[in-house]
């Protein structure tokens, strides 16, 4: 019998046989036919199914009525037990914990799954998957489609009965060749045998991170005009990025919110500047030359606040996860008067590896030109200068250090150090320096 017709016989066998054994259509007996299998009663679970005319199990070494079998249903799209299926192949089965991947082999056929990742590699070949292998109730479960495709195995889901049904049939080895007629010796040797064909390497698949974390970052240190180092508090931070492959390469995009609240000090009642506590050097006026500004003036004690937006998009140059990337500053103020500021950069970013259960990720990023146009107050201390505008300018350079370290499937510690240095520039009153160390939660996707 060829290998058309023995398939085309164990799928019917198999679908007859689901059918008798779950009470569906009465299949009429022929003469001499044989006795239908006994599936005994199916146990309690998600999806009962029948591979090679027996209920499977989490494991397959215990059949038991009562076992929760783990056969799942993810967007109409059913998933089963990996193991469980592919050890009744004959399949070898390992597991490597730390990238969550599944390889599959035996002769002839290799696959491996990622958890979490929509896609199989089946033979060496990519494959995507409508929905993603996870891990349920302790075991692996993938998509029906893979059992059938890595392995050949032939598989029906009977609706109305809700059950699946899987019938897996070993190839017959090959029929042995006639013995050849001798044939005369040859005058010449005959030709050397060709190389047999190196088999395709079976590269692992590439993960792409997408996260998002908020941190707090704990009494960073601020050094400007308004505070020679003072301790801020209820200061965070947020960011994020999404890795993605395009045209070949992989790319990614990011962002980092930071926020800084710290206290202005300065003595109750205002005195002469300089030498009094409270007093600020104004914009345009430095190391006491006056340039354009208003030298030093007194100010209020009050709360000062400093928002920060960074947003990168990078090339990877190194694999996995570092980055040669362009970004976007945005600064905004909530004293003085002071303008938004924005500019260009560009720096180097390592992204954490978070299907490990521990890593580490760091940036640097400069930023040449930090600029906004700033217009003086209409008041007495003024004077002329009173709505005037002129530029206001830094070059900045901003950093991060930090780890991760895997509180689950999704949910992440993340701690480090983060700061930024501004060099004064344009009319800038002072160099600025804030930094600290943080920590926080992420949810990696």
């Amino acid at each position: 019998m060829n290998a058309i017709a023995r398939a085309a016989r164990g799928w019917c066998v198999a679908a007859a046989l689901a059918a008798v054994a779950l009470g569906g259509t009465s299949v009429h007996a022929q003469p001499n036919a044989p006795p239908v299998a006994d599936f005994g009663v199916p146990p309690s679970g998600e999806v009962p199914i029948l591979f090679n005319d027996h209920h499977v199990y989490a494991k397959p070494d215990h059949l038991k009525q009562g076992r929760t079998l783990v056969a799942i249903v993810r967007n109409n799209t059913i998933l089963v037990p990996l193991r469980s299926m592919f050890e009744q192949t004959g399949a070898a089965v390992s597991y490597d914990a730390s990238t969550r991947t599944v390889d599959v082999s035996k002769p002839g056929a290799d696959v491996k799954v990622t958890v979490g990742k929509p896609w199989v590699f089946i033979n060496g070949q990519e494959r995507p998957l409508d929905v993603a292998p996870e891990i349920y109730r302790g075991d692996v479960v993938v998509p029906l489609r893979v059992i059938s495709e890595g392995m050949g195995a032939y598989v029906q889901w009977v609706s109305d009965k809700h059950t699946v049904v899987i019938r897996y049939v070993e190839a017959e080895p090959p029929e042995a060749p006639a013995t050849p007629m001798p044939t005369p010796r040859a005058t010449q040797a005959p030709p050397p045998p060709s190389p047999a064909p190196t088999a395709a390497p079976t590269n692992p698949p590439k993960t792409f991170e997408h996260y998002v974390a908020a941190d707090y970052i704990i009494s960073p240190k601020i050094y400007n005009e308004l505070s020679p180092g003072n301790t801020g508090n209820k200061s965070y931070t947020v960011k994020g990025d999404v890795e993605f492959p395009l045209f070949g390469p992989t790319w990614e995009v990011g962002a980092d919110y930071r926020h800084f609240l710290y206290p202005h000090n300065s003595q109750a009642l205002p005195g002469a500047c300089p030498g009094t506590s409270g007093c600020v050097t104004t914009v345009g006026y430095q190391n006491t030359v006056p340039l354009t500004g208003l030298g030093a003036v007194y100010v209020h004690a009050f709360t000062a606040q400093e928002n920060d937006l960074d947003v990168h998009f990078g090339l990877e140059v190194v694999d996995p996860h570092v980055y040669l990337a362009v970004a976007g500053l945005f600064k905004s103020y909530d004293y003085l008067g002071y303008p938004h500021l924005s500019g260009v950069g560009f720096g180097l970013e390592k992204l954490p590896d978070l299907d490990g259960p521990f890593s580490l990720y760091g940036s640097a990023f400069y930023y040449p030109h930090v600029s906004g146009t700033y217009t003086y107050p209409v008041s007495a201390v003024s004077g002329p200068l009173g709505g005037q505008k002129t530029s206001l300018a830094y070059g900045e350079w901003r950093y991060e250090l930090g780890a991760t370290v895997a509180l689950g499937k999704l949910i992440y510690l993340d701690l480090g150090y983060l700061g930024d240095r501004d060099y004064s520039k344009s009319n800038a009153p002072s160099d600025t320096t804030e930094n600290g160390p943080y920590v926080g939660l992420g949810l990696h996707f």
